[in-house]
């Protein structure tokens, strides 16, 4: 099988400079999507899309087992995306697996083989982060509006609802009930009853009643359906005669009855509805139906973007330098009310450690250097809890927090950076990481603990200059012997500290 070099190991897709071709690629429940994109002029146009139903939430057990025929079929699929992507010469790719990836043992070994089939990293992004980055691809293949937007969006495993005024979401839900989720609960063996659809709308309601309350007090919007389940729907619904524009909930309602019409999903065949779409969509159509109804929807228009094309803009923005994961990091130090002081502090102190030992610990990208950044920014967010152990707290928000731009395992590296920053390290915590980001992440982190300790006395003085130099396992801290002297509890840190990085497997040296 073709590898890269390294393709698996890259903490993030590639920021150092602006390629050409950029895309994204969605590792959906029932299908795997791929979009495109050149830069002409500082503008993206599509150039290629390509979409498989791989049926992946079909194959995946009750203990998050996949089976070896869905395996080998996302497999295949992803083997052939990346095949495409190097022919393209891709410059920057944004992979992310959505509800059953979420769901899959880690132990399976399925990501690495994807990574590596597929020639770059691949994302697990939480529910919420997939509704963000599906109301962005939305937002870019519609024209602007300064009003209001509902999207809905309805997978295989998930479903997404969020408002949003103009480009900007205010309320994001996802839901884990999705067309194939639906369709094997309440059709099972793929038989058509009034009953199962009856059941299945029922247990939509359910779902959707308490998500209606984020969104309370709205009633002028404009509705966009994406994906598979909506725009087959209103394909279907257009071959029938039965609309001319959006979908209503009047036109799901006689969809249905003529789903009716047919035993089983094998039988389905409407003009409009693809035979792999027809397996699926008894699911799909029932919690369309209470979308619909719940959200008292007059009208539904449909919109050709959804999350592969969110993931590729929302790279787009990090190459412009306009990331949402900056964005999020302000609003937090802001929400905790952090010492922007103190953090700038700290921050200034952990960039000048990293800039010096960037060359022999091999810090690439410049992930490493904003996950340290951002760390040192938000590692007091904990004190607007208690000090006593604040650090600890600290890394438990940053790990369950809504932290929109952030995939899980960035968000996960970040909890661990803020939660090590001080005493003994938990190099355990490290292997929930991935295999490429260990090493580095544990050196990131003895950056972020010395510039902590380093600006412990919260002094707005000039701080001092200091010099370090590193090797595999060896730290050198040089400091004006001046300077200690008048900091002697810096130098009982330091002492400490000599301690814990022992027990972590770094030697530090202190020299004036």
């Amino acid at each position: 099988m073709h590898k890269p070099p390294a393709a698996a190991d890259r903490l993030s897709p590639s920021e150092l400079s602006q390629p050409e071709i950029i895309a994204g690629v969605d590792l959906g429940s029932n299908s795997f999507h791929m979009v495109v994109g050149e830069l002409r002029h500082g503008q993206l146009a599509i150039i290629d899309r390509i979409r498989e139903t791989v049926r992946l939430a079909e194959g995946l057990s009750e203990s998050g087992e996949i089976s070896a025929d869905a395996r080998k079929r996302s497999l295949d699929c992803l083997a052939r995306f990346g095949q495409r992507l190097r022919d393209m010469h891709a410059g920057s790719v944004r992979a992310a697996g959505t509800a059953t990836v979420r769901r899959a043992r880690d132990d399976s070994h399925f990501i690495a083989e994807a990574e590596e089939l597929l020639g770059h990293p691949i994302e697990i992004i939480s529910g919420l982060e997939e509704a963000r980055l599906i109301y962005g691809g939305v937002s870019h293949s519609l024209p602007p509006t300064d009003g209001l937007r509902l999207v809905a969006d309805i997978g295989g495993g998930s479903t997404e609802v969020i408002l949003g005024q103009a480009a900007q979401p205010r309320a994001v839900e996802s839901m884990h009930m999705g067309c194939v989720t639906m369709t094997e609960r309440f059709f099972p063996g793929g038989v058509i009853t009034p009953a199962g659809f009856e059941k299945a709308r029922l247990a939509a309601r359910l779902e959707l009643r308490p998500v209606k309350a984020f969104f309370r007090g709205t009633t002028e919007f404009e509705a966009i359906g994406t994906s598979g389940t909506i725009r087959a729907t209103h394909a279907v619904a257009q071959e029938l005669g039965l609309i001319e524009t959006g979908i209503t909930l009047a036109t799901i309602e006689k969809l249905i009855e003529k789903v009716l019409e047919f035993k089983t999903v094998q039988e389905l065949s409407l003009k409009g509805l693809s035979e792999r779409r027809a397996q699926v969509w008894p699911g799909g159509l029932s919690i369309l139906a209470e979308v619909m109804n719940t959200f008292r929807i007059p009208e539904m228009r449909i919109s050709d973007g959804a999350l592969r094309e969110g993931l590729m803009y929302d790279l787009l923005g990090r190459l412009q330098h306009e990331d949402a994961r900056e964005r999020t990091v302000q609003a937090m130090a802001a929400r905790f009310q952090v010492d922007e002081q103190q953090a700038s502090r700290v921050a200034a102190m952990a960039a000048n450690l990293h800039e010096q030992t960037k060359a022999a610990w091999g810090f690439s990208g410049d992930l490493s250097a904003k996950m340290l950044d951002w760390s040192a920014r938000l590692h007091e967010i904990g004190l607007d809890i208690s000090h006593d152990g604040y650090q600890r707290h600290g890394a438990y928000i940053a790990e369950n927090a809504d932290m929109p731009g952030f995939p899980q395992a960035e968000q996960r590296f970040l909890a661990i950076m803020i939660g090590g920053q001080r005493y003994p390290i938990d190099v355990a915590k490290m292997k929930s990481l991935p295999r490429g980001w260990r090493i580095s992440g544990l050196r990131l982190l003895i950056c972020l603990r010395l510039a902590v300790l380093l600006n412990r006395s919260r002094s707005t003085a000039e701080p001092p200059e200091v010099g370090i130099t590193v090797d595999e396992n060896n730290i050198l801290l040089k400091f004006d012997a001046g300077w200690l002297a008048e900091n002697p509890l810096t130098i009982a840190d330091l002492e400490r500290e000599t301690e814990y990085l022992r027990l972590a497997g770094y030697e530090l040296t202190v020299q004036t």
